[in-house]
């Protein structure tokens, strides 16, 4: 893949294939296929004929949107207020 090397290592790319995009949310593809159907997962980008690619920052969106499992929320700092919280800056 030739436009990988032309990256610098520390850039990633913003548009990512079908199954790196499964990857990166942790699905099977077939999975990933299905939400995006339903529009779970955003759709593709068009990159030209039939070449697609997914866009990591709309992933990121659609990912922050599924729902958290029931006494899953991080509550770690629910007990302080905005008085507290200003103080401990």
């Amino acid at each position: 893949m030739a436009r990988q090397v032309a990256l610098p290592p520390t850039l990633t790319p913003r548009l990512i294939g079908r199954e790196a995009a499964a990857a990166y949310i942790s699905v099977s593809p077939g999975l990933f296929d299905r939400m995006v159907e339903d529009g779970t997962m955003p759709r593709p980008r068009l990159l030209g004929g039939r070449r697609k690619g997914w866009d990591v920052r709309e992933l990121d969106v659609a990912v922050d949107r599924l729902p958290v499992e029931p006494g899953g929320e991080d509550d770690t700092w629910a007990d302080v207020d905005g008085t507290q919280a200003s103080a401990l800056r």
